[in-house]
């Protein structure tokens, strides 16, 4: 264990408020459009691109097109800097997002391109039916059992690679999102849950066991900026 790692606060459940299903959908969708500006300013999109973007050189190479979802979209900006960032390489790329509530998932469709309303622990998809599979930002939100579930339904769902991306648990980043999101102006609930989202977070160790675990997979694990921590491999 790294000296960074032992000095990590060790993780927290603690409660988030926008996990209550009763939260009012309009505070809900003002909160993850904050979600999608923290995505921005503090590397959440980025660190999934940067895991997306060999996937997309190599379909490019291969005169592929690919399918790609994100589940959790919340504002569906992943699947839209996903959707941009193939444009540019010229990689076909369509990409659709998960909610589980049906007025967000509807909400998301403008950036998302598609989406579906279903639950992450029994995805509406066949086995093997989607290319690529994504979530940021969504593992943390899960007990144990069920997390270990997601992954093994992202696992089976995707064909060419699953994409992971979460908050790398710190001390620093808690503090450092709660005194930017004054600066940025979320709302309270956003910055309640930002800081109770890091203290849920992983450790890069802890990422890597968590999928090995669930699919029996060895992921390629990285730390990335803004202390975000991504997991990628190629399903079993």
């Amino acid at each position: 264990m790294s000296i960074a790692d032992a000095l990590a606060p060790g993780r927290r459940r603690g409660v988030e408020l926008l996990d209550d299903p009763s939260t009012d959908a309009a505070l809900a969708a003002r909160a993850l459009r904050d979600v999608a500006r923290s995505n921005f300013w503090f590397g959440g999109a980025s660190a999934v691109i940067a895991e997306l973007t060999p996937v997309l050189a190599v379909a490019r190479a291969r005169g592929e097109s690919l399918t790609l979802l994100d589940v959790g979209t919340g504002a569906g900006d992943i699947p839209e800097r996903a959707r941009r960032t193939a444009e540019k390489m010229g990689a076909p790329l369509r990409t659709m997002g998960l909610e589980v509530i049906p007025a967000l998932a509807a909400a998301s469709r403008p950036r998302s391109g598609d989406a579906v309303a279903g639950n992450a622990l029994a995805l509406p998809f066949a086995d093997r039916s989607i290319d690529i599979v994504t979530c940021s930002q969504v593992l943390h939100h899960f007990e144990a059992a069920d997390g270990a579930r997601l992954l093994a339904e992202m696992n089976r769902v995707a064909r060419v690679r699953v994409i992971v991306a979460d908050l790398r648990r710190a001390w620093a980043a808690a503090a450092g999102f709660w005194i930017a999101s004054f600066a940025l102006g979320f709302h309270p609930v956003t910055r309640h849950d930002g800081v109770v989202s890091v203290l849920r977070g992983f450790r890069a160790h802890e990422l890597a066991g968590a999928v090995l675990s669930a699919t029996g997979c060895r992921a390629a694990v990285r730390n990335r900026r803004g202390f975000r921590v991504t997991a990628n491999w190629t399903p079993a």
